[in-house]
Order: C-alpha cells, then structure tokens, then sequence
C-alpha cells in the first residue's frame, strides 16, 4: 500500500487543524483506526464526500499521515480529489470538516458537495 512519503505529497493534504481534530476523533476509537474520505456520486453538485471511521484498508488505498493520525482515501475517490486539502474549519457557522479541491468547478453552500 503506498504511503505519503512513497507518493507526492500533492495529491492529498492534512492541515495541522485537521490533524488535530482527526486525532481526537479517533482517541476514543479502537487502536488501527482511520478516518476514510471518498466520493460518492449525488448530493446537489453532483458528487458528495463521504467522512467515515475505517480499520480496514483494502488494495486500492492511499494512506496519507500526519502527526501520527491516518486518513484513508481510495483510488477512484482520489480522481476527483487531487491536489486537495482537507482542513478542519471552527467559525460562526459552525465546525466541520472541510475539503479545498482545486478539481471543483461548482459546489454547494454548505460544502459538501461539488461538480468537476
């Protein structure tokens, strides 16, 4: 399975906020545990990610580290997002995770799903 330092690192990023929160997200989860982004097909743009808590890699994973967390993101999935950037944003509105894909042409208001 490939891993950040065997890849460039522009294919998919973790901020130190994201990392931080991605770290206490999975302290209260079992030992080996991931977060997993992927993109599905719907949502109001077109396409949606999808945030879940993984413990198993399969053959078509990338695993990206940071700070001794691990974000998991399937090759199809990582078509649509190269280049991206995952970030953990606390404001008015909000907290949330948040992808920055420079792939997007549209996306919707509450950022969760975009168009290429």
């Amino acid at each position: 399975m490939p891993y950040l330092n065997d890849i460039e690192e522009s294919q998919f990023a973790i901020t130190d906020s994201a990392a931080v929160q991605i770290g206490k997200i999975l302290a209260s989860e079992e030992d080996g545990a991931c977060l997993r982004v992927a993109v599905q097909g719907g949502g109001c743009s077109g396409f949606s990610y999808i945030f879940s808590i993984d413990d198993t890699q399969t053959a078509d994973d990338l695993v990206f580290s940071r700070d001794g967390i691990t974000v998991l993101v399937d090759d199809m999935s990582l078509q649509y997002m190269q280049g991206s950037e995952i970030d953990w944003v606390d404001d008015l509105i909000g907290a949330s995770f948040q992808i920055k894909n420079p792939n997007a042409t549209a996306s919707c208001g509450c950022g969760t799903s975009f168009d290429v």
